[in-house]
């Protein structure tokens, strides 16, 4: 029986580690995408804005709900678009079931008596949530392309002007901008996020972009032409990424996606645990979800290369290795045993080969984005170092959660679509403190966290008596990210 067992526990632990490591190769040929990109396409047809014949109608939507702390940020900076009026309208699609919708209704209202087209539009109900939203107000969008801002962010006055203007070309569906971050440095929290959201858009959004593989619209900070919107099917609020669902859909119709990495749309991160936690489930549950939802009509499409199908499974994939990524963690504990009781399965421990293999991979990649961003001073490469580290640790303290996310999404378990509270936070000095949007309840995953805390550091102690220490970074890494997520959880509360 034990010896079936082994083979069942090592047979799971080979595939996560397989797959973890396609899936690297698959960043690294992102990489050199990315390496061979020229970042100005000086050939693609523009608008010329400065010709009033050719300056097109924009809806500038802003979904809302319950966002006190940042409505008066975002109208302000909404308010500063440059862009002739007569061509410019603007949505606030408000869901909101608290006070600030009398605030929000002010502030809408001052507006409009500057010339503004501005409206405050209210729903019924929460139906389909974002997404429904976004499609009830493209009912009565007058504008050809609708631009698309979550609460938080704080696009620059000339950013319209850099993005509208690739649409001239007719096959263009979207335009999505680069992200940037107004609390990068506010905690090691922040940054880590930074680090992360930095690498997917340089080395995953222009390394798929530039060989025509499909990326996706990032919810927000990009601008749609509304004909593809509804030629791809409309908004569908049955995945909690509608984003990655509409856009799938849409270049699934041979519509085509322009990313801009030189245009940066600044906007602020989650500053407390609980909340990157309600992130990190959304993103992650949605990806599952549209996995089974797109995975068949991109393998099955008969307009797209192989090596596109192939990197579009990878993309509605990414959310499924914080499954393979805790599969492992979890198994190479009871593995270290079975190499130590059964020798004969020596060659199977040859496979941890590819994890550290893919460990160095994702080094490599990540520098490359991080040095296009940050520099690549020698300075700046060491700062680099403790960031990766540091942010690989805390990818697996999350990889418990991130994994139940994955489950009820590949199990087509539906849950509501929970916001990211945000905070008015743009520096150090700011404090969250009190924001009435945070869960009050501790996550009951905590309590699992903290259990495997304890088995991580177990497994460090079973290096000792076992004489082997090949798995002790590894396990310290994960000691120190379910350490981290859990005193996180624990103390950052409201």
């Amino acid at each position: 029986m034990g010896l079936i067992i082994s083979y069942i526990i090592l047979a799971i632990y080979s595939i996560a580690l397989l797959l973890i490591f396609f899936y690297s190769l698959a960043q690294l040929n992102l990489l050199v995408n990315y390496l061979s990109y020229k970042r100005q396409d000086q050939t693609a047809p523009k608008f010329n804005l400065l010709d009033a014949k050719e300056i097109p109608y924009v809806t500038i939507q802003l979904p809302v709900y319950n966002e006190e702390y940042v409505m008066e940020r975002l109208l302000e900076n909404i308010a500063k678009i440059e862009y002739p009026k007569s061509k410019l309208e603007i949505q606030v699609l408000d869901d909101s079931t608290d006070d600030s919708v009398v605030d929000t209704a002010k502030w809408v209202k001052d507006l409009q008596e500057t010339g503004l087209d501005i409206q405050h539009i209210r729903r019924e109900n929460r139906q389909g949530f974002k997404a429904g939203a976004l499609k009830e107000g493209l009912e009565t969008a007058k504008g050809e392309f609708v631009a698309i801002f979550d609460a938080d962010f704080l696009p620059a006055s000339d950013w319209l002007k850099k993005t509208v203007i690739y649409f001239k070309d007719p096959e263009i569906g979207v335009v999505q901008t680069r992200w940037g971050h107004i609390n990068r440095d506010y905690s090691t929290l922040t940054r880590i996020q930074a680090f992360a959201l930095d690498a997917h858009f340089t080395l995953e959004q222009v390394g798929r972009n530039a060989k025509g593989h499909f990326i996706n619209f990032n919810g927000t900070a990009g601008i749609w032409r509304k004909n593809c919107i509804l030629d791809a099917g409309n908004w569908e609020g049955d995945t909690l990424t509608e984003d990655l669902d509409l856009s799938y859909r849409a270049q699934l119709k041979n519509w085509k996606f322009k990313y801009l990495e030189d245009v940066e749309t600044p906007a602020e991160l989650p500053v407390v645990i609980s909340a990157a936690r309600s992130q990190q489930f959304r993103w992650n549950k949605g990806g599952a979800e549209n996995f089974r939802k797109s995975v068949w009509s991109v393998v099955s499409a008969k307009n797209i290369s192989f090596k596109t199908k192939f990197h579009g499974v990878m993309h509605l994939l990414n959310s499924s290795m914080f499954l393979c990524v805790f599969l492992v963690s979890l198994l190479s504990i009871p593995a270290m045993y079975i190499k130590a009781i059964y020798p004969q399965f020596d060659i199977v421990f040859s496979l941890l080969s590819f994890f550290v293999l893919s460990t160095i991979i994702l080094f490599v990649c990540y520098w490359f984005t991080y040095k296009s961003i940050q520099g690549s001073s020698f300075d700046n490469f060491v700062d680099y170092i403790k960031i990766f580290f540091t942010f690989f640790s805390v990818a697996l303290g999350f990889s418990l959660h991130n994994s139940i996310a994955v489950l009820e999404g590949h199990w087509g378990k539906r849950s509501e679509f929970v916001r990211t509270p945000k905070f008015n936070l743009d520096n150090l000095t700011n404090s969250w403190k009190g924001n009435k949007y945070l869960a009050k309840k501790l996550s009951p995953n905590m309590i699992l966290e903290a259990l495997l805390m304890v088995y991580f550091l177990f497994g460090m102690y079973s290096a000792i008596p076992l004489n082997d220490f090949g798995l002790f970074p590894f396990h310290l890494m994960l000691f120190m990210g379910f350490g981290f997520v859990f005193t996180k959880s624990l103390t950052s509360r409201a």
